[in-house]
């Protein structure tokens, strides 16, 4: 008994002051209570890390926002995986993919890695989303290959469409700010605040690498931001032209792009299916993966029905 309670007050203790021996065994059981395995692929001069699962001959492919990762997306694919092949990179740049000085992370240039990375995996007709930065490269990708991508999803606003209000994130980059970038803890919380209305839960240890990482990268990530914002209205300008069945869900209560961005889509895409969801930040898949993930899955089976 006595042996059995130290090795708990080693373990507690471990879990306080050695958090990041935690890391990766929290990661791998969270995959694998949604039947996801990581994977590394050489993406020309870029090594990518990806996560794949599922059970579908369908395949369904899913890109995270800027400063953010593959496992973002992992509770969401849970009620997914019965239905779909899922492949869920690191884009070049982020997560635990390279990201090399020398290199551009423009939209265009990480089109054209996420097609090559695809035809390295032999992946050729897919469902495509993503959330912020990755719903407008999915968006990018989509009108550069239309026959490839049976529909798109953007899950939470897109970076790059006009809203007839301004977000707070929006006013302040018209300040002089990036608010995505955290420089120390204290701003690290701020942008947690700015991202979700309720900041779900995660183990300390993950939450803390989390926030070394942001804060380790800040200086990076200020490079990354500024190449994001090259071609800031690309999505805007080119949405009508999108061609495949499109699907929206945009956070309520999205303070980095405003949810009436949602109304421009539905002038734009009128034949899409755009959805607010109440109560809701910039990270649906995050916030309330399991709500968010059963919006898109019904609007998927009503797609395959109409299709049929």
């Amino acid at each position: 008994m006595r042996l059995l309670l130290a090795l708990g007050l080693f373990l507690v203790g471990c879990y306080w002051l050695l958090p990041n021996v935690f890391v990766d065994p929290l990661f791998k059981l969270n995959r694998q209570l949604s039947g996801l395995t990581a994977h590394q692929i050489e993406v020309g001069d870029h090594q990518v890390h990806y996560l794949a699962g599922g059970e579908g001959q369908q395949v369904l492919v899913l890109l995270h926002g800027i400063f953010a990762d593959k496992d973002h997306w992992v509770e969401f694919v849970r009620p997914l995986r019965t239905d779909f092949r899922i492949l869920i990179p690191d884009l070049p740049g982020f997560g635990a993919s390279s990201r090399l000085d020398d290199a551009s992370y423009d939209y265009q240039t990480q089109a054209e890695r996420l097609h090559a990375f695809l035809q390295l995996l032999e992946v050729e007709t897919f469902h495509l989303a993503g959330n912020s930065m990755g719903g407008t490269l999915a968006a990018r990708y989509a009108l550069d290959h239309p026959q490839r991508v049976a529909s798109l999803a953007l899950i939470g606003g897109p970076h790059g469409v006009k809203t007839a209000v301004a977000s707070e994130m929006q006013r302040r980059v018209a300040q002089g700010e990036i608010p995505l970038i955290a420089r120390d803890q204290d701003e690290f919380v701020a942008l947690l605040d700015l991202l979700f209305v309720k900041r779900p839960w995660w183990p300390r240890p993950l939450y803390k690498q989390a926030a070394d990482q942001a804060i380790q990268r800040a200086e990076s990530n200020v490079r990354l931001w500024q190449q994001q914002q090259q071609d800031p209205f690309y999505l805007q300008q080119h949405l009508a032209e999108l061609s495949m069945p499109v699907f929206t869900l945009w956070g309520e209560q999205d303070r980095v792009f405003d949810a009436s961005g949602l109304e421009t889509l539905r002038e734009n895409l009128p034949d899409g299916q755009h959805e607010l969801m109440p109560q809701m930040g910039h990270l649906p898949m995050m916030e309330a993966p399991a709500a968010a993930a059963r919006r898109y899955q019904a609007w998927l089976a009503s797609l395959e029905a109409s299709q049929e």
